[in-house]
């Protein structure tokens, strides 16, 4: 990388703050907001009622792809905790219904949704964040 297009100390420190205090609901309201949720209803696959849908399951693999953790038992936890917290069923703190849930999740359709949202959130940074200084097509 040229260092010209290095990021920042005060960039880096940033990025590490939002991404430790990135939880599932904030990833689910990403999510589910005007610009994505009707691609990504498109790009998530048909489901029956469950714990974990798509869309959340989704949402809870990003918040621990995030995590300073990683791990399947604290993005559960989290996750039904929340759900206690908004006066639902909290279910199991067993991780195997997530973990088949994630693993139902399509690879090529979360990768799409992964690209279309970096664009998304490209157009709305700074110049200075862009990768080379180029944009996302």
């Amino acid at each position: 990388m040229h260092p010209s297009h290095r990021p920042t100390r005060g960039q880096q420190r940033r990025v590490r703050y939002h991404a430790s205090g990135a939880d599932a609901y904030a990833m689910f309201n990403l999510l589910t907001g005007p610009e994505l949720l009707d691609r990504v209803e498109a790009l998530l696959p048909e489901h029956r009622e469950r714990l974990f849908p798509p869309t959340e399951t989704l949402s809870l693999f990003l918040a621990q792809a995030l995590s300073a953790d990683g791990s399947c038992r604290q993005v559960v936890n989290d996750a039904l905790v929340k759900r206690v917290i908004g006066g639902l069923k909290p279910g199991t703190t067993a991780t195997g219904g997530y973990c088949r849930a994630r693993a139902r999740l399509p690879v090529r359709r979360v990768s799409t949704l992964a690209r279309e949202t970096g664009g998304i959130v490209t157009k709305g940074a700074a110049a200075g964040w862009h990768w080379r200084g180029g944009r996302c097509a």
